[in-house]
């Protein structure tokens, strides 16, 4: 139980946060009456925002021009919760959290009345409405409801002097160490801030970690695996005076640390290597730009240079084939290959981008701002697409591929010979493919409305830059309808003609070369970029690119780009905005989430967040003074994470002589008066198993492998739709949203799958197995799962009793039981002296032994 108290301790605390959110509903004067009706103090921050993002963008676009507070067609508003669980004539439109009983789902499924009347709402858009009936309706407490038509507007906001001395705008500054009587305790600054929190507040940091704790909890840290008994023995032997200091290198070296840290970003990013929505189909070339992650982490390449490549490695070197991965960033959203309505769905893949790229550079939750000013962040809706227009002019490439210059060179000269060769049969084919082609080509345009038929249509030559992003985006559906025709060819009456083309073309396969390899990419349409409107303006006033208005009001500078004519720059210029050294929120957000992922909590809480609705920094000096070293030391992650691991808060136990004084003043561990214990994401649970059972595969990179492989889960597929079961009862992401931190949920179906789960106990017979084969006897075999499972030997209590488990195990179908070995009351409990070489142990005893350990506690958590 301590364990889960703790694990529960590390997550943000939800209950204050909606405090908060009352406390300023009421400053700014809404009536707790009015929360009653328009609002709902139980949504999280969480449901708030899919509501702000998803949810209330849809109504202001599709609903409430029937139903808002100028016309309640049937009588029925749903411009606030409050009118929309009053319903109309037919009664209530929703019940929260049973859309099977909701008369707004039937609506919206042409089940019933057809809303909106003028055309179904996409997949999407009904699963989005679904999936918000489904959480119960959130919505904002703090919503002015129906009566000031909040969902189409909000009152204009003002930047306040307030608002600009908000502590995460202020300018970056380096704040002076401590000085601190702390009798040695200190090993760098980063502590000397730690301890002087601490002593202000009447505390006491914790002792020191033993050694072979530590060594477990840095190697799962850095590596997201267990160490090897020969490397604590290492540790341990090792008396020079940096031992520690050299393990933490000797671990940072290594490749294991890109896989681990690698997934840490993917989180970010909303890595998935399929489309999501009902299809779900499979990219199999998405693995490349995880590979380009961790790659990149294991270089230690700067983390301003990460970045730039990421938004605009087109536009610095587009013949750089890692580059065009690393774009890739911008194909990771999801995606519905036959959506008809091309300029919704292009809205969204941008408006995706858009906040991905506010959550994960800024700390700034900017999707609220997508339709009206931010209600409490100084963040215009003017902001929010002065920073979509540096992405409204990108185009989805799936047409490049990895090759270099020279090497494209090369591949058109072999292909132009082996064209020469199959001039004629290819003709011919083509010839018979020809009217499958056009019906198939005419079949998929005529789905589209009329207004898309049109830009599709029109010579490229003719069309805008945004009528050429929706054309592109339209014509993949065309493309894959080419893909069937093949099958289509074997069924029809051309179908021996056709065979028979193919088998000749065949005879030259060999001469045909291979394709460059292909890459999910993105390049701007072209120089000159579509325009960036706000929806619904009516004057229709073109967004320039920029930053927040407060932090800079004036447009942003772009500048051609010499490498990428065919560019805008405008991405350039982001990036270079976003890695400035003085940049107050990029900078600082880069730092928290490193301390984050090293202590289970950021500084900030909220590391996407340092919004008014996040949490405030437990240590903003310390934070500021750890980004202004950041950055002096290049933007080197390697360096940071050295810095956090070599101090003594990081090395602090997880136990405190006093603790029940110190929790009491500090019941979170904000001050950091001792180590949290933290339950373990998937990856390593899952590859802890595998490298404790010896199955490991520690091959690195290449093309996704399912989930029942023994290669390390870092390369597993990742399916939006169709998860592995063990990642989705461990709360890995799905893919679908940025992910700043993982729950850590302790639920039964967690406790099931690992007790009859049929990989964890294909793993405990592999580890029985190893046991068998690389320890003598009984006694040796029980040390040596110890210490491959836990890290440590086990105690002289836990060997008998372990010896105990293993005898009734085989004896338990047994009429008769043989003597067994006796255990004495307390830790110096052991079997009588030669015992255990006398009695048999049946195998299946040490495969349920071994099950027992990959269900224990001290698997699963580190302290």
């Amino acid at each position: 139980m301590d364990k889960v108290r703790n694990s529960a301790d590390a997550a943000p605390d939800r209950g204050r946060i909606r405090v908060m959110l009352a406390t300023i509903a009421a400053v700014i004067g809404i009536a707790s009456e009015g929360l009653a009706n328009q609002g709902d103090l139980t949504a999280s921050p969480e449901q708030v925002k899919f509501f702000e993002t998803e949810v209330r963008p849809l109504l202001a676009a599709s609903c409430l021009k029937c139903h808002g507070p100028e016309k309640q067609k049937g009588g029925l508003r749903l411009d606030s919760k409050a009118a929309i669980l009053a319903g109309g004539e037919s009664g209530p439109a929703v019940v929260p959290g049973k859309p099977g009983e909701s008369l707004l789902v039937e609506a919206i499924n042409y089940e019933g009345p057809e809303m909106p009347p003028n055309g179904k709402l996409g997949p999407p858009q009904r699963e989005t409405l679904t999936r918000w009936i489904e959480m119960g309706l959130p919505w904002p407490a703090t919503d002015p409801g129906a009566s000031a038509s909040a969902l189409t507007q909000a009152p204009k906001s003002k930047i306040t002097a307030e608002d600009r001395a908000f502590w995460s705008f202020q300018p970056l500054r380096r704040p002076d160490v401590p000085s601190t009587d702390d009798g040695g305790w200190a090993r760098n600054a980063i502590d000397q801030f730690i301890f002087a929190r601490l002593n202000a507040e009447g505390l006491t940091p914790a002792p020191q970690q033993d050694r072979e704790a530590l060594i477990r909890r840095l190697t799962f840290d850095l590596w997201g695996l267990p160490p090897a008994p020969a490397e604590i023995d290492a540790f341990a032997a090792d008396k020079g005076a940096n031992a520690y200091e050299t393990l933490v290198d000797r671990l940072l070296a290594s490749p294991r640390y890109g896989e681990r840290w690698g997934r840490h970003w993917l989180d970010l990013v909303r890595y998935a290597e399929s489309d999501g929505y009902r299809a779900d189909a499979y990219r199999p070339d998405a693995w490349r730009y995880r590979d380009y992650v961790i790659k990149a982490l294991n270089e230690d390449r700067p983390y301003d240079r990460f970045v730039t490549e990421q938004l605009a490695g087109d536009e610095i070197d587009p013949s750089n084939p890692e580059l065009k991965v690393a774009v890739g960033y911008y194909r990771l959203g999801t995606y519905e290959y036959n959506q008809r309505d091309v300029p919704a769905q292009w809205s969204a893949i941008v408006n995706d981008i858009t906040d991905v790229t506010g959550d994960v550079f800024l700390g700034l939750g900017m999707g609220c701002a997508r339709c009206h000013d931010h209600k409490f962040d100084p963040i215009l809706q003017k902001d929010y697409y002065r920073l979509q227009a540096f992405f409204t002019p990108i185009l989805p490439r799936n047409d490049l591929n990895l090759s270099t210059s020279h090497e494209w060179q090369v591949y058109q000269e072999k292909l132009a010979t082996w064209e020469a060769k199959t001039a004629e049969t290819r003709t011919a084919i083509a010839a018979l493919e020809h009217p499958y082609r056009d019906r198939a080509t005419k079949d998929a345009i005529d789905k589209f409305p009329a207004e898309m038929q049109a830009i599709i249509n029109k010579p490229q030559a003719e069309r805008t830059p945004l009528e050429e992003q929706l054309a592109e985006l339209a014509y993949r559906q065309v493309t894959y309808e080419y893909e069937l025709i093949a099958d289509k060819m074997k069924k029809g009456k051309d179908k021996d003609a056709w065979t028979a083309l193919q088998n000749q073309l065949a005879e030259h396969k060999r001469d045909r070369p291979t394709p460059p390899a292909p890459v999910l990419t993105a390049t701007d349409v072209g120089p000159i970029a579509p325009p960036t409107l706000i929806p619904g303006d009516r004057k229709k006033e073109t967004i320039d690119p920029g930053f927040l208005t407060l932090l800079d009001p004036a447009p942003a500078t772009i500048q051609p780009v010499s490498t990428a004519p065919q560019s805008t720059g405008r991405r350039t210029a982001l990036a270079r905005w976003l890695t400035r050294p003085d940049n107050p929120l990029s900078t600082r957000v880069a730092v928290n989430r490193i301390w984050q992922y090293h202590f289970g909590r950021g500084l900030v809480s909220t590391s996407s967040d340092f919004g008014r609705l996040g949490e405030r920094p437990s240590h903003p000096e310390l934070l500021d003074w750890l980004t202004t070293e950041f950055v002096a030391r290049g933007w080197s992650l390697k360096q940071m994470h050295r810095l956090i691991l070599i101090s003594a808060t990081y090395r602090q136990s997880a136990s405190h002589p006093d603790a029940t004084v110190a929790r009491r003043k500090d019941p979170e561990n904000r001050l950091h008066w001792h180590r949290l214990t933290r339950r373990l994401d998937v990856e390593p649970i899952r590859d802890a198993m595998l490298a404790v059972s010896g199955e490991l595969d520690l091959a690195i990179g290449g093309p996704a492998v399912d989930a029942n492989q023994t290669r390390r889960t870092v390369y597993s597929q990742v399916r939006r739709n169709k998860r592995d079961p063990l990642g989705e009862a461990f709360d890995a992401p799905d893919g679908s949203i940025t992910t700043p931190q993982r729950d850590a949920t302790v639920t039964p179906i967690q406790a099931l799958l690992m007790i009859n789960g049929s990989w964890t106990l294909d793993r405990a017979k592999a580890f029985a197995a190893r046991l068998q084969k690389e320890a003598g006897d009984d006694e040796g075999r029980i040390e040596l799962a110890y210490r491959l499972a836990f890290g440590r030997k086990p105690a002289s209590a836990e060997q008998a009793e372990a010896l105990v488990f293993l005898h009734h195990q085989g004896e338990k179908d047994e009429p008769e039981s043989p003597p067994k070995a006796e255990v004495a009351d307390g830790e110096g409990a052991a079997c009588k002296p030669g015992e255990s070489a006398s009695l048999e142990v049946d195998p299946s005893s040490w495969v349920d032994f071994c099950h027992a350990l990959l269900n224990a506690s001290e698997f699963l958590y580190i302290d």
